[in-house]
C-alpha cells in the first residue's frame, strides 16, 4: 500500500534563496559585531598609543619587560630597563603605556579626592 503523505510532500515548493541564506548572513553579522569590529577598534587604539609615544614614557613590551623610553626612531624604540641598561625594541612590540599619555590622566583622576 502506498502512503498518501509521500505524494503530498513532493508537491510543495522549495524555500526562496534568501530564506536559505539568512542563517549564514545572521552568523556573519554576529561575528562582525562580536569579533571583527572590537579587534579593529583595539588595533586603532594601539596605533594611536604608538604614534603618541614620547621620551620618558614608562611602557611594557608584549614580552612583559617594563622600562622607560629613552629614544624613538621610525620602527625602533630604545627602552631603559635598568640603570644604564638599554634595549632596542620594535615599536609594534610595545604592549601598553604605564605612565604618560592617557593612563597618566586616568591615574590623576582616580587620585583626586571626591
Amino acid at each position: 500500500m502506498i502512503n498518501p503523505a509521500w505524494a503530498q510532500s513532493a508537491a510543495s515548493g522549495a524555500p526562496s534563496p534568501l530564506v536559505s541564506f539568512m542563517p549564514l548572513i545572521l552568523i556573519f553579522v554576529v561575528f562582525y559585531f562580536l569579533l571583527i569590529r572590537p579587534q579593529q577598534q583595539k588595533q586603532k587604539e594601539h596605533q594611536v598609543m604608538l604614534d603618541n609615544l614620547k621620551v620618558n614614557d614608562e611602557i611594557t613590551t608584549s614580552g612583559g619587560i617594563y622600562g622607560k623610553v629613552t629614544a624613538i626612531a621610525d620602527k625602533v624604540v630604545t627602552v631603559e630597563i635598568a640603570p644604564n641598561v638599554r634595549v632596542r625594541v620594535e615599536r609594534a612590540q610595545i604592549g601598553s603605556l604605564l605612565r604618560g599619555g592617557k593612563d597618566e590622566k586616568n591615574q590623576k583622576e582616580k587620585d583626586k579626592p571626591k
